[in-house]
């Protein structure tokens, strides 16, 4: 991509990781190169007001699509509306709905371990977690010291969950299986308090119970309405 850039392009690269932080200071590319971070600060946009995104790799996107838009001569104001009004997608980290002060959230597109370590790395509450599925040679080694961190208590959600049990059976003492995603559901509340937060992030393909990631979501989200 870089190569067959010519000086009128753009070229977004990501500063807070070292990888890419180097190859923007290397500019290997004939392109303008926009730097852009996570903790960077844009005036014209307040956290307050922007929709539910939560994590750095969101604020990341932000920063991103705001240097694009500013790129191309966007007028700040319409960028800004744009970003305001963005509401996220369903099964990314879909905000459902809050039942007796426990806030459900759908981020079943998590269909590997790195999707779901963002998803646990921008939780600031305790966190019940639904996790399994089919298994696509998961090292769910790489979540260890969040979940221990942040996770009370895990729920199950698939036909063998014998690896999460190794994994993490020395670190969360509560972990449950589950075949469905009304048991799964259930067994969250059940165990969540108010201001917790249920999180559907399985790490894992979905066939095994389900269609797709969709119909996952949608299941969990149909479970949560009928609490």
């Amino acid at each position: 991509i870089f190569r067959n850039q010519i000086a009128k392009d753009f070229a977004v690269i990501g500063t807070d990781n070292a990888h890419t932080k180097i190859i923007a200071e290397s500019k290997p590319t004939a392109a303008q190169i926009l730097p852009i971070s996570a903790f960077g600060k844009v005036d014209e946009l307040r956290l307050g007001t922007l929709p539910y995104l939560p994590g750095n790799h969101n604020k990341e996107n932000i920063a991103a699509a705001f240097a694009t838009c500013n790129a191309l001569s966007v007028p700040h104001e319409k960028i800004i509306a744009g970003i305001k009004s963005f509401k996220g997608l369903a099964h990314r980290m879909e905000r459902v709905t809050e039942k007796n002060g426990v806030l459900f959230i759908n981020d079943s597109k998590a269909t590997n371990v790195n999707s779901t370590w963002f998803a646990l790395e921008s939780m600031v509450k305790p966190t019940i977690l639904i996790l399994g599925g089919v298994d696509k040679g998961n090292d769910y080694a790489l979540l260890k010291d969040l979940v221990k961190e942040k996770v009370k208590a895990i729920v199950c959600m698939g036909i063998d969950n014998r690896k999460i049990h190794e994994i993490f059976g020395d670190i969360v003492p509560v972990i449950v299986d589950t075949i469905g995603a009304g048991e799964a559901v259930q067994a969250a509340f059940h165990f969540a308090n108010k201001g917790d937060v249920v999180l559907l992030s399985p790490a894992c393909a979905s066939f095994d119970l389900f269609k797709n990631y969709e119909d996952r979501g949608n299941q969990f989200k149909h479970a949560v309405k009928d609490l």
